[in-house]
């Protein structure tokens, strides 16, 4: 039995309808299970982070969404070793790699969670992504209001991947053996800007759309909805290092699941629906 943590987050449902179609036992741990829709074939159960022991019974591998743990992270890893899990496969950040600043809130947050499973004894598979496709969701509402996107950065160059990819490399490195105690750095197949991708978005909907970029200074937490708030200067920092830099892009998804990264244009097909009013 493989369980999934954030069972109804980009990736997790993803993963979650991938293994439920490839016939593989899951079960799904989410915080409202009446709410999750999640496919049939799945076993869905109510996720309380504090109460480990009858949720993981009879699991032997987890994927583990950070959010969705929080501080019950150690205690959760003990008891799922105590049930019988042997590997997990976390969903980490890209943003751990030489020379990064260990000081940023999200650098801290997925290290220190890194930490906690190779201390506590279980085999493990890390997946570092950089940026999400999906994050462009933030601008949706702003697209269905009008033709005009406010945002920072408009030359800000990133290989933004597609959440299904995520979900396929954790599906391998929980179904097939070799991914013990690696590290998978995941990105799209190609760079593209912050306007780049407005403009991607609006041929898919069928409208001309204009990115206006927003001082850094003038920025509101609404403008970036994704972002908790405390943690919305150390983004701004790095959204700000994008500009004028070379993004890093990577074979990985390729390598793992034989079929190549999908493109951020391929992502908006996905996701037409969500930008049109």
């Amino acid at each position: 039995m493989i369980a999934v943590t954030g069972a109804t987050g980009n990736v997790g449902r993803a993963l979650v309808e991938r293994l439920a179609a490839a016939g593989r036992p899951v079960r799904a741990l989410t915080r409202d299970p009446g709410r999750a829709g999640l496919p049939a074939r799945a076993e869905v159960v109510r996720f309380e982070p504090g109460r480990p022991d009858a949720q993981l019974a009879g699991v032997t591998k987890l994927f583990l969404y950070i959010q969705a743990v929080g501080e019950h992270t150690p205690a959760f890893l003990a008891a799922a070793r105590e049930a019988g899990v042997r590997h997990v496969v976390l969903l980490s950040s890209g943003i751990i790699q030489e020379g990064a600043d260990e000081t940023h809130p999200i650098h801290v947050m997925h290290a220190t969670v890194e930490q906690q499973i190779r201390d506590s004894g279980l085999a493990w598979t890390f997946l570092r992504p950089n940026a999400f496709a999906v994050n462009a969701l933030q601008w949706a509402p702003q697209i269905r209001a009008g033709r005009t996107v406010r945002g920072v950065f408009a030359d800000g160059l990133t290989a933004p991947i597609h959440e299904d990819d995520i979900a396929a490399v954790a599906e391998r490195a929980l179904l097939d053996d070799g991914h013990e105690g690696a590290v998978h750095r995941l990105t799209g197949p190609e760079a593209i800007t912050n306007a780049g991708q407005v403009e991607a978005i609006g041929r898919a909907v069928g409208r001309d759309l204009e990115f206006i970029e927003v001082p850094p200074d003038q920025v509101s937490p609404e403008l970036i909805p994704f972002v908790p708030p405390h943690m919305l200067q150390a983004l701004l920092k790095a959204f700000e290092a994008t500009v004028g830099a070379t993004p890093e892009i990577t074979g990985t998804v390729e390598r793992i699941t034989g079929d190549p990264a999908r493109t951020f244009a391929q992502w908006v097909q996905d996701h037409a629906a969500d930008f049109r009013a």
